[in-house]
């Protein structure tokens, strides 16, 4: 089917919202059963109905029908990265009508073309869909890895950049936690951000996962929390984490906010500071991070990822070993945690420091010549 054809098809039929839905639902029901993490399978499902969408406009077909070709997703790269149109601006090759008839489908939140970032995900969505079927893979193709490679370079070359979450380092985490002085939910918020920050920079699955029975007393500044499951260690092999000094303090004063003895460990607040029975969502610890931001006045992009890149981060700055800290994170590959890591450590390096720094000259309070 070649475009002209499937940009007839998108402005003569709307897409069927029901129907993606179903084939949908089918393939996150294959990440579970292939033992994918709940959190993880949840933003699969958003790459895997965009590729329903994407697939029936472009090629009027299902997302189960079988394998794709790699020219399916060298088209899906070159529909949605912005590249350099040689005027000045910046272009896709997805047509406008097809673009509209995804926002207009939900599966898109606004036109235009998608992040590096996110284009990435989605194909990695797509390429973990077919080694679960068993089909061969069109995103390991040597054409399909160069294209990428080379809108990454063109898109750096034109000062595109890759936008990262502002690390939460020691600084802002401290000016975030003296906003935590209203009532009970300043009690919440302080124990979750500490816990998630010094307990090895916790992902925000693995702290609305934590349940009050996953917590073990060793003495007044010391708490044991266990993870079972998580993103990168499905194997439910429980792991416990220290939990020190005024973090543990933290904890302890939530727990006595909050007398309950067994269930979620942060949970909703309701009108009044009543600690409801409910736990947070990701969403809601996303919300907590940016607000307490926003009560300090601090500047950068926000989120529950911040609390991981800044735990890393200010361990690097700290001088802390890399094996230590990723006993502590839990990433299993390196090159994922150096970039902060690194960042952190060469802050604090003499390598940045060479250049003695000079005496200010007295200049005897005469005018600057301009």
């Amino acid at each position: 089917m070649n475009n002209t054809d499937a940009l007839q098809l998108s402005l003569e039929t709307s897409l069927a919202v029901q129907e993606l839905a179903e084939s949908t639902h089918a393939a996150a029901q294959a990440f579970i059963a292939a033992g994918t993490a709940a959190n993880t399978v949840r933003s699969y499902r958003s790459a895997l109905a965009y590729w329903a969408a994407w697939l029936q406009l472009r090629y009027r077909r299902a997302l189960g029908d079988g394998a794709l070709p790699p020219a399916v997703a060298i088209q899906f790269i070159v529909d949605h990265l912005a590249r350099p149109d040689g005027n000045g601006g910046w272009s896709h090759l997805l047509p406008a009508e097809l673009d509209a008839a995804l926002v207009a489908a939900g599966v898109k939140g606004k036109s235009g073309p998608l992040a590096f970032s996110t284009v990435s995900h989605r194909l990695a969505v797509l390429a973990k869909w077919h080694r679960i079927n068993q089909w061969d893979n069109p995103c390991e193709t040597a054409e399909v890895k160069t294209l990428l490679r080379e809108a990454r370079k063109a898109q750096s070359r034109q000062g595109m950049a890759v936008r990262k979450k502002t690390a939460l380092v020691l600084e802002p985490l401290q000016a975030m936690l003296a906003t935590c002085n209203d009532g009970v939910r300043g009690v919440r918020d302080r124990a979750l951000l500490l816990l998630a920050w010094s307990g090895g920079g916790r992902r925000r699955a693995e702290v609305i996962g934590l349940q009050i029975e996953d917590l073990r007393r060793l003495d007044a500044d010391t708490w044991l929390y266990a993870l079972g499951a998580t993103k990168t260690d499905t194997s439910g092999v429980r792991r416990e984490k220290p939990l020190q000094g005024p973090a543990a303090q933290a904890l302890s004063a939530w727990l006595t906010a909050a007398p309950v003895s067994s269930g979620p460990l942060f949970r909703r607040l309701y009108k009044g500071g009543r600690v409801g029975s409910a736990g947070l969502s990701g969403d809601q610890v996303a919300r907590i991070v940016k607000r307490r931001a926003q009560l300090a006045g601090l500047e950068g992009d926000w989120a529950a990822h911040s609390l991981r890149s800044g735990f890393v981060t200010e361990a690097g700055r700290q001088g802390v070993p890399l094996g230590e800290v990723m006993a502590m994170t839990e990433h299993r590959s390196v090159g994922t945690v150096m970039g902060y890591f690194q960042a952190g450590s060469l802050l604090g390096s003499r390598a940045s420091q060479l250049l003695p720094t000079a005496a200010q000259p007295d200049d005897g309070g005469a005018e600057p010549d301009l």
